[in-house]
């Protein structure tokens, strides 16, 4: 029988172990490198973040100061008929006609004011259908009219763009009550 051969701790030739040992160097190293790339790919995450973070902060500024602001240009525009009103209380020994042409022109500036922040009149004319969304039955009257139709505007309504502030109050048309056997 033959002898097993003996094993040795180290069947690498000499040639073997610098490449070993040259593969074990670019192990770590591609190891520092990867790490040093994960960390670097952390920090740019971390940098995104925070500047999500403050972008939603600044949309949440501009949201609340647009908010708190949002009736300026508005303000604005009524300043004037707050003057006006203010120089009319304050007329001593006016007479009629004079209290009615200041009224006249602060209405005339309350309407310019409304006009450049969009905001409209609703205002039917009698005999026009009723509208739910844009008026308000006060009273429903019998009437020759037709039925659903405005007979009278007792207060305007106003919009402000597509949204309705204010409904019109008005005064329906409904059918006359029948009362019996029409006599021939």
């Amino acid at each position: 029988m033959s002898e097993p051969t003996p094993k040795t701790e180290n069947t690498q030739s000499p040639a073997n172990a610098d490449a070993a040992a040259e593969e074990g160097k670019s192990l770590d190293q591609l190891l520092v490198e990867a790490q040093a790339k994960i960390e670097e790919q952390r920090e740019a995450w971390l940098r995104a973040l925070a500047d999500t973070d403050n972008a939603r902060k600044r949309a949440q500024a501009e949201i609340a100061q647009a908010r708190k602001y949002a009736i300026e240009r508005m303000v604005e525009d009524l300043l004037p008929v707050v003057d006006s009103l203010e120089a009319a209380l304050a007329a001593e020994g006016a007479d009629a006609d004079s209290l009615r042409s200041g009224v006249e022109l602060t209405l005339k500036l309350l309407r310019s004011a409304f006009e450049r922040t969009d905001v409209t009149e609703i205002s039917p004319s009698v005999g026009e259908r009723f509208d739910p969304y844009r008026h308000q039955a006060m009273a429903a009257v019998e009437s020759e009219a037709a039925p659903n139709t405005v007979v009278a505007v007792m207060k305007k309504g106003y919009a402000l763009h597509d949204r309705v502030l204010r409904a019109a109050l008005v005064t329906v048309a409904r059918p006359r009550a029948f009362d019996g056997p029409v006599q021939p």
